[in-house]
């Protein structure tokens, strides 16, 4: 099961990214980063403006730099996504076994767990280094539960090295350890369990300040990105969280909606066949996701296409486990329970992209490989933010983005650009036809630049080589 979704999630990420639907943002984000950091130069993101530890802080870019010393691929990323959420399952099988929950049913939950729609949509959604905390997240629990606290740390170290904003969830974990899962195990374990959750508290408290406070600002300048999407409670983080407590009122409009329930709705569906309002404190560790994603402005935070769902799959894995240790299925409900994440899946997966959204540049898809065939120095690269992946292991890329004031054809610098890649008939994201047209109008006209290359709509420019280049 592992191996063949492995293979499934990989292979549709690839495909995705050869019909030029994978993007500058986030793909080429940290593409780029991290060929810089293997290449021993700074990781600075000239898509995002700043550098990568600036963004969300994440550590864990530096060992994946260690693969492109081997060979400088965007593969790597796909591959290492597609296997993390892949071995997500080994955890939830042991840990089902550990429940004394029997083979049958634990395999039922690790097909479950590999056919929420989730896993499947995040994976397509280019690469994110959160995707890794998923499998550290279920292995710190069965750590954990086998007595393993040395193991356990790791896991919260590399979980906090993935997204700045997983020390909240690494915090709630603690919490859980501390209240509820102490009681539950054995008086051997008590000790442990105690010990495991005020590291998980203090470590993930620590972190939280170290990251959100100074890392994030010293390598960016500002704020962290992400409270762009809490403006309405606050312009800093400390702002924000002073508004969640002191003004609830703010916040009571988006927990108390519609658009909440339907997310809660999403969530649960597909694993409603084994979830029970009894055994709910195993998602207390999701609650600091979950109130982010509700509260942001950003709809996308509120779906299951997104990644921003990934940090609250495993918990409520582990209360569909707690829930099948004191009430096991019968095979008549092992059937539903598989038929139900099935039914989820064909429902809620994206995988109908493929034949619809993926295929519709496909008419400028040849012009668009042989256009990239032809850059073939390291120069700055400004391009449409699809084919922005295919060009980013350099020290400039950039896409076109027609709402940045830097970039309107009167006023824009070509001087970073030694290669500039349009295509007029699909102009892509943050873009559009007339936009790219200006540009390519300008690039005609301007004595620094030369066609290099057009077919169907796809322009490539190049600069003008002097007589003192070499």
């Amino acid at each position: 099961m592992i191996v063949g979704s492995c293979i499934i999630l990989c292979g549709c990420s690839v495909a995705r990214h050869h019909l030029f639907h994978s993007g500058g943002y986030d793909l080429g984000i940290f593409d780029q980063s991290v060929y810089l950091i293997s290449r021993g130069e700074v990781p600075f993101s000239t898509i995002r403006g700043i550098h990568i530890l600036g963004d969300h802080a994440a550590f864990i870019l530096y060992p994946i730099s260690l693969l492109y010393r081997i060979v400088p691929s965007v593969y790597w990323l796909f591959g290492i996504q597609s296997l993390a959420l892949a071995l997500g399952a080994l955890p939830v099988y042991r840990l089902a076994l550990q429940a004394k929950i029997d083979n049958r049913q634990a395999l039922l939950l690790a097909g479950a767990y590999l056919l929420y729609p989730g896993i499947f949509n995040a994976n397509l959604f280019d690469f994110h280094p959160e995707v890794l905390a998923v499998p550290l997240l279920l292995l710190s629990v069965l750590a954990l539960r086998s007595g393993r606290v040395g193991v356990f740390y790791l896991c919260l170290l590399g979980i906090l090295s993935c997204k700045a904003v997983l020390s909240l969830t690494v915090v709630a974990l603690g919490i859980w350890l501390l209240i509820w899962e102490y009681r539950r195990v054995e008086d051997l374990w008590q000790k442990r369990c105690w010990v495991a959750g005020w590291l998980a508290v203090g470590t993930g408290s620590l972190w939280f300040v170290i990251a959100v406070f100074w890392i994030i600002p010293h390598f960016s300048g500002s704020e962290p990105a992400a409270i762009s999407h809490y403006r309405y409670l606050g312009s800093s983080v400390v702002e924000v969280m002073q508004n969640l407590f002191f003004r609830p009122t703010l916040i009571w409009v988006r927990v108390f909606s519609v658009d909440t329930l339907f997310y809660l709705f999403l969530l649960v569906v597909p694993l409603i066949w084994g979830l029970s309002w009894q055994y709910w404190d195993p998602l207390f560790p999701a609650l600091p996701t979950l109130v982010l994603n509700i509260l942001s402005s950003n709809p996308a935070y509120r779906d299951l296409v997104h990644h921003y769902v990934l940090p609250i799959i495993p918990f409520l894995i582990l209360a569909v486990i707690e829930n099948l240790k004191t009430s096991p299925l019968s095979i008549g409900g092992i059937k539903r329970g598989l038929l139900g994440s099935l039914l989820a899946f064909l429902a809620l997966g994206k995988y109908g992209f493929f034949w619809s959204i993926y295929l519709d540049s496909l008419e400028t898809w040849s012009a668009s490989r042989q256009a990239l065939a032809q850059v073939t120095s390291q120069g700055g690269v400004l391009t449409t933010h699809e084919l922005a992946p295919h060009l980013s292991h350099r020290r400039v890329i950039r896409f076109t983005d027609e709402g940045d004031p830097s970039q309107q054809p009167r006023s824009i610098q070509w001087d970073p650009f030694d290669y500039v890649l349009l295509n007029r008939r699909f102009p892509g994201w943050r873009s559009s036809k007339a936009f790219s047209a200006a540009l390519i109008g300008e690039l005609q006209h301007h004595e620094a630049f030369q066609l290099l290359y057009y077919r169907d709509g796809v322009y490539l420019f190049s600069r003008v080589s002097k007589p003192n280049d070499s």
